[in-house]
């Protein structure tokens, strides 16, 4: 390990010291971040910085001397130390953070935060807990997706599916990590749940596009999810009941102040409570275990493990004389070991994974499997990050393999059955500069390798920001690769079955490149208005292959693609009100480069809007905080989506010899309009959630929500299969309520 730092290790002045820490809270030992770190002589300060992931501090380069160090938090009490420093001395001080007794009232600084639905820094947005709690929710703690889908960009098929489209790309083109582990379907089927309960959550991570080098291996975005530490000090922990799910959360310390666990499971009740207050139908069945241990090794190394289960199932057809009721299901198995060390003899921080995830999912009917897909990869990730006095230098290592089967069958439908294997490699290396006139610039370049294609590529990475006093702009453009692509029938509109494959045709890799740039007003301390426009070009898109016969096949075609859009937000917080404005623009074109489409429509190429193509997407959010109550109040609308006409159905024999045309069926195949000329219904929909606190004996708290969503009972339509138009609808107006009782 200490070889790997050696290798880049920076030399130090031999009169230079180093100073570097953590900083936790003392109520219950989890580390802080964004914690103002300055170094003062007399009353000059001398070096400043920030605690960064996982409370992390560093200033190096410091010259012998006595200094004060001190660090200050929102919330929290001033902490100083006197440090008498000499020559070339490691020092590492650990900071323990008291919380305050003076409530803070209306004084809310967004400014110097990260968080925030208008901050975006160059397609990156950062999302903590009390974000997510402001959306309605039928979780009385809320759910991180339900906030991701007020961002302008994300564009979701609605109630149903766990699917996201962010900025033009699609699901599979997504990177969801959870703790450094990979999560392939990371969204659970009824639309208002992810994996990832808000009572785990530390910060998210959101990159719509133009992520740093240390991520790859997708092509769209970037969803990086850092799960919280449990209580070093005490324990703790909540259950909550409601007409969709229920669960628990429990904390606490296996060694105080050194280990910590946390533990979080969920399951649908929606049989037992939402469908009875609908007198509906609801199939739908899902849950979630995350388990976590964290320990303090030593004063300079962590060590981490993280687990994540998911099981989902529902029904996507009801069924009819013909045809069978349709299930589909899928499973998550992901875990993780995450160790952080920061060496006494070095300016660095040193950060190892090892990761393991597994997704399988299903489609068909009671008797019959249908559709079947698996997918499951081993990952091998070395951080390794520089400090100095106005740069920070990254780079790593990373090392990936993957297995691909995919089983496909059912009504019109060829069998097929595929298994691949692919493998992954690289390093990336990134530094930034903190510059004059407010500059802040990361450039980056990662070298990604695709063995299994016998391809490797350099993928050159920029990102600046400017601060000024109330201004801010920011720049970001990369290139990207990804090698294995995921599929959907293009028989169902709003499909929700994904089969896995390598993009093996011709050995392309498919690529994009990301264009971005912004510009952040904030007008007062409670006003803060945010544009951003981007532009993708796409190319070696694969897509399904275009053919008159209706099945779905993992044969792929070539393609390209570009996507152009734009960003709005605007938010306003004075309490008691808190408002969020968000609006998205956006124009998604694929070209499709099929030999055969020259038969079918005279051209060599065939230009259209693909089913995730949504033009406009508008989110209306309000909050009032009128103690003891809480309101929350969310309006949501979508233009309808592309899809697929079948116009309907012939047959043909092959002449190759003998035919009996009185007894030989021959074959059926599909007459289609163009793709994808058709335009679904506009989704709309309007949730309201109102909830109260009340303090119990015992330091316990209790949580009481009700609401409606759905509230004026738009039908909004979930699943469409354009060949027998069976239509499926998301959830009518449904009632909701929830009780969640929290411990210390």
């Amino acid at each position: 390990m200490l070889l790997v730092i050696g290798l880049f290790a920076t030399p130090v002045h031999a009169q230079q010291a180093i100073l570097r820490g953590t900083v936790v809270a003392a109520s219950d030992g989890e580390w802080l971040q964004g914690v103002n770190i300055a170094l003062f002589q007399a009353d000059t300060l001398v070096a400043g910085t920030a605690s960064g992931s996982d409370g992390v501090y560093a200033l190096p380069g410091i010259s012998p001397g006595i200094y004060v160090l001190r660090a200050t938090f929102v919330g929290y009490a001033t902490e100083r130390d006197t440090l008498t420093i000499g020559q070339g001395d490691r020092l590492i001080v650990n900071l323990v953070m008291q919380e305050t007794e003076t409530e803070l009232d209306e004084v809310v600084v967004r400014g110097d935060s990260d968080t925030g639905a208008a901050r975006i820094l160059a397609g990156q947005t950062s999302i903590r807990p009390a974000d997510v709690e402001m959306i309605p929710s039928p979780d009385v703690s809320g759910d991180l997706i339900n906030y991701l889908t007020t961002l302008p960009g994300i564009v979701s098929i609605g109630d149903r599916g766990g699917q996201l489209f962010i900025r033009g790309g699609e699901p599979w083109q997504n990177l969801v990590l959870l703790d450094g582990m990979w999560v392939y379907q990371p969204f659970h089927i009824l639309g208002f749940f992810s994996s990832f309960p808000t009572d785990i959550l530390q910060e998210v991570d959101v990159y719509a596009g133009g992520f740093t080098s240390q991520y790859g291996g997708r092509i769209s975005s970037v969803i990086d999810v850092k799960s919280r530490n449990g209580d070093k000090r005490g324990f703790a922990g909540s259950g909550s009941l409601a007409p969709f799910v229920s669960g628990f959360t429990l904390e606490g310390p296996i060694a105080v102040d050194v280990v910590s666990f946390l533990v979080s499971y969920r399951e649908s009740v929606i049989e037992q409570g939402a469908s009875k207050l609908v007198q509906d139908d609801l199939p739908f069945q899902f849950s979630d275990f995350f388990a976590k241990t964290h320990a303090f090794i030593n004063s300079n190394t962590q060590l981490s493990l993280s687990l994540l289960r998911t099981d989902d199932r529902g029904t996507v057809f009801e069924g009819n004389d013909l045809q069978d009721e349709q299930f589909l299901s899928w499973q998550n198995r992901s875990a993780s070991m995450r160790y952080l060390v920061f060496p006494r003899a070095f300016p660095v921080m040193a950060e190892f994974i090892l990761s393991g995830s597994r997704l399988k999912s299903s489609l068909g009917g009671l008797s019959q499997e249908e559709r079947f897909s698996k997918l499951s990869s081993a990952n091998t990730t070395v951080n390794i990050t520089h400090f100095h006095r106005n740069t920070e230098v990254r780079w790593g290592l990373f090392a990936r393999t993957v297995e691909l089967q995919a089983s496909l069958d059912g009504l019109y439908q060829g069998f097929s059955d595929r298994k691949e294997y692919a493998t992954e490699v690289g390093m990336y290396i990134e530094p930034e500069f903190r510059l004059a006139y407010g500059w802040q610039v990361r450039t980056g370049f990662r070298i990604h390798s695709f063995p299994s294609q016998n391809s490797g590529f350099l993928e050159p990475r920029f990102r600046a920001v400017k601060v000024n006093d109330r201004d801010e702009y920011t720049f970001a453009a990369g290139i990207f690769h990804q090698e294995i692509v995921g599929l959907t029938d293009r028989r169902d509109a709003a499909g929700v079955f994904t089969a896995w494959t390598s993009s093996t045709f011709d050995q392309k890799v498919p690529e994009a490149i990301h264009v971005i740039a912004g510009y952040r007003r904030m007008f007062n301390e409670h006003l803060e208005v945010s544009v951003e426009g981007y532009a993708k070009k796409l190319n070696n898109l694969y897509i399904p292959e275009w053919t008159a016969y209706p099945r779905f096949t993992t044969r792929i075609q070539p393609a390209e693609g570009r996507v152009y859009g734009g960003d709005f937000r605007v938010e306003y917080r004075k309490k008691p009100f808190t408002g969020l404005i968000t609006y998205g623009l956006s124009s998604v074109r694929y070209t499709a480069q099929q030999e055969s489409i020259e038969l079918w429509y005279g051209s060599k190429e065939l230009s259209f809007r693909p089913a995730h193509d949504r033009r406009h997407q508008l989110n209306l959010v309000t909050s009032f905080d009128f103690r003891p109550f809480d309101i929350d109040v969310r309006w949501q609308f979508g233009s309808g989506l592309p899809y697929s006409r079948a116009l309907g159905f012939d047959g043909f024999m092959l002449v190759d010899g003998e035919l009996d045309v009185y007894n030989d069926p021959g074959n059926r195949r599909v007459i289609y309009q163009k793709p994808y000329n058709g335009i679904l219904p506009t989704y709309h929909r309007l949730d309201v959630t109102i909830d109260r606190s009340m303090t119990l004996p015992g330091e316990a708290t209790l949580t009481v929500l009700a609401g409606v969503i759905n509230a004026y009972d738009r039908r909004n339509l979930f699943y469409l299969d354009v060949f027998t138009l069976r239509r499926v609808d998301q959830l009518p107006l449904i009632p909701t309520f929830g009780l969640k009782l929290e411990f210390e």
